[in-house]
């Protein structure tokens, strides 16, 4: 490639584009694991570190959105902390999910950016414009996404997307200015 005529890696330039970031939960915004307590509700554990990254695109202007196979309050109440206007939980096809998400927000599926793991995500990863997956991806999704994380889910790879994205279209250094103070 010539660096003169494209001067970013395709991962950077996907990233510049994308309006929404769209993230699966169990295997991205948590590690994957699920907890049953004796009465039969599962817990999650979320990163601190990706909350703040959330917050902190969102603020840049970039939205952010849930997409998840699996329904659960625990979800909700996280996305609710973070002021996650967009959440779809308890569709396995996803598609259905995301084309109300399109409809609703106006934006395309180019302008989208999307976490995903396991190949109930595939059918998102190639239609968004940004397709992201994490090390313990499946090998599937790790072969058609543009981008894997060096982090691994609910350890911090939302963080990263969120950081590369306000990088990648020049927000980065404005949305820590504020811990610089």
């Amino acid at each position: 490639m010539d660096t003169a005529l494209n001067p970013q890696p395709d991962h950077l330039r996907r990233a510049a584009a994308i309006r929404i970031l769209i993230l699966d939960v169990d295997g991205v915004l948590t590690d994957g694991s699920l907890t049953y307590g004796a009465d039969g509700e599962v817990t999650k554990t979320f990163n601190v570190l990706d909350g703040l990254g959330i917050e902190l695109l969102q603020k840049t202007g970039v939205a952010v959105a849930i997409i998840s196979a699996r329904k659960s309050p625990v979800v909700v109440r996280r996305a609710a902390d973070l002021k996650i206007m967009h959440v779809y939980q308890g569709t396995h096809d996803k598609r259905i999910a995301f084309a109300a998400l399109l409809e609703s927000t106006g934006a395309s599926a180019e302008q989208c950016g999307y976490i995903g793991d396991d190949v109930i995500d595939l059918p998102l990863l190639r239609q968004v414009g940004f397709a992201v997956t994490v090390p313990t991806g499946h090998p599937e999704v790790q072969h058609r996404a543009h981008y894997v994380t060096r982090a691994g889910g609910g350890r911090g790879a939302v963080r990263e997307v969120c950081d590369m994205v306000m990088r990648a279209q020049g927000n980065y250094d404005m949305a820590l200015a504020p811990y610089f103070a």
